[in-house]
């Protein structure tokens, strides 16, 4: 079962991610493809190691190549966040590359050893704003990783304002 969960900045992706897996007996894994760099990102990574302390998660730092990580088969898969990965992968070399193949890749291996894999991702790109030709390149491989993935997943669901909002499937 595969279920991605999308929506705006700090509208509850992650509280949500974690609520669905409460429950989970099995082996849980989080994937954490932040790259810490800065205050900002290590207050973040901080914040989300607190949010889920005692929840039973084996944290995996992987901010590249989804396709290497070994979890155990029948497991909970937490993937935070499908964002940062592409940016991570994206931007990998002095060139910029478009990793949707190898994402999309990665995204079937953990869904073919995970019993449950839940994938969060941002909305990007709905804000109208004309960037420069980077970040308009990352809006339009982050739009078709996110529409490949909701075809790959068994629910979709978008959080508006820490409401949960059933796109495909149930929760």
């Amino acid at each position: 079962m595969t279920t991605l969960i999308t929506g705006g900045a700090k509208c509850g992706k992650s509280h949500l991610a974690e609520k669905l897996l409460d429950f989970f007996d099995g082996g849980k894994f989080y994937i954490a493809t932040m790259r810490p760099f800065g205050e900002e990102a290590f207050a973040s990574i901080k914040r989300h190691r607190r949010i889920r302390a005692g929840k039973g998660f084996k944290t995996i730092e992987k901010y590249m190549d989804l396709h290497e990580i070994d979890v155990q088969e029948k497991s909970a898969v937490l993937l935070e966040c499908m964002a940062n990965l592409c940016a991570n992968e994206m931007f990998r070399n002095e060139e910029i590359c478009d990793p949707t193949e190898l994402i999309i890749c990665g995204i079937k291996h953990l869904q073919n050893c995970a019993e449950t894999l839940v994938i969060v991702t941002n909305n990007v790109g709905s804000d109208g704003i004309d960037y420069g030709d980077k970040t308009n390149k990352y809006i339009e491989v982050m739009g078709r990783l996110n529409a490949l993935t909701a075809a790959l997943s068994d629910n979709v669901v978008e959080c508006v304002y820490g409401v949960p909002v059933v796109l495909k499937g149930k929760l």
